[in-house]
């Protein structure tokens, strides 16, 4: 079945759940027209921006344009959050959606044919899947949450798989020590990742907040990024000081023999 004039939208954050639902997307034919990028407040529990400049490279690399939505910091109570559940409620996390419900507003008015749908990487959190569906059905578009509910094991074979160069930015939680920021998750990273689950309860996909991850390279990107970095580490987590990121040149550009040049 076609689907109808207007344009869907991708939450982008740069991470590996947001890339990996925006793959799944264009391979499904969805006509993505915008990369909506949420720019939170310092301690958000719903959203994560853990580095922003490689975001928007990687924005750049895909080619499709990028909508900012700013959440504002609010001075209310913090929500109630429950990892086990990965469910996040209570008057913090609805003022953090407020700004992206206007956001998808003004994309509904902007787009030739308007919004068709809002594509999320969302995997386990019944929070942000009721919220972001409930925003869509008063939109009158559709939502797709391709990962939803994939079992992570499964989903990072996939993301591996298919060629996604997946860097760790941030860990936070038992078994993680220097070594792994800046580190790419492959296979053997994943072996290790498996045995942290088994020893501490580390979720695999880092949904309980024990690591924050970017995307440096996939099938959904034209050039891949470069990236420069210094390690922090406060005894039990650090994260990476990039100090330079840049796109590189693809391999049509470096006269790679399969191309016409």
């Amino acid at each position: 079945m076609s689907e109808p004039d207007g344009g869907w939208v991708v939450l982008f954050s740069g991470g590996k759940e947001s890339a990996w639902a925006l793959t799944r997307a264009l391979e499904a034919g969805r006509d993505v027209r915008r990369l909506v990028i949420v720019n939170p407040p310092a301690g958000s529990h719903v959203y994560h921006a853990p580095a922003r400049t490689v975001t928007r490279l990687a924005a750049t690399s895909i080619g499709i344009p990028v909508v900012d939505v700013t959440i504002p910091a609010v001075d209310i109570e913090p929500p109630n959050i429950s990892a086990a559940e990965g469910r996040v409620s209570g008057p913090a996390g609805d003022a953090e959606m407020e700004p992206l419900e206007a956001g998808l507003r003004t994309l509904d008015a902007e787009l030739a044919g308007g919004l068709t749908g809002l594509v999320a990487g969302t995997v386990e959190s019944d929070y942000q899947a009721d919220r972001l569906r409930s925003m869509c059905e008063s939109l009158g578009c559709a939502f797709d949450a391709p990962l939803w509910h994939a079992e992570p094991s499964d989903l990072l074979e996939e993301m591996i798989e298919a060629g996604l160069e997946i860097v760790f930015v941030e860990v936070a939680a038992p078994g993680f020590d220097a070594s792994w920021l800046g580190r790419r998750l492959n296979r053997e990273a994943l072996a290790e990742l498996t045995e942290l689950h088994r020893e501490y309860g580390v979720h695999l996909l880092g949904e309980g907040g024990e690591f924050q991850t970017v995307v440096t390279d996939g099938p959904h990107m034209s050039r891949p990024i470069a990236l420069e970095f210094e390690r922090e580490w406060h005894d039990s987590w650090g994260r990476l000081r990039i100090t330079d990121a840049r796109l590189e040149a693809s391999a049509t550009e470096d006269g790679d023999p399969g191309s016409d040049e």
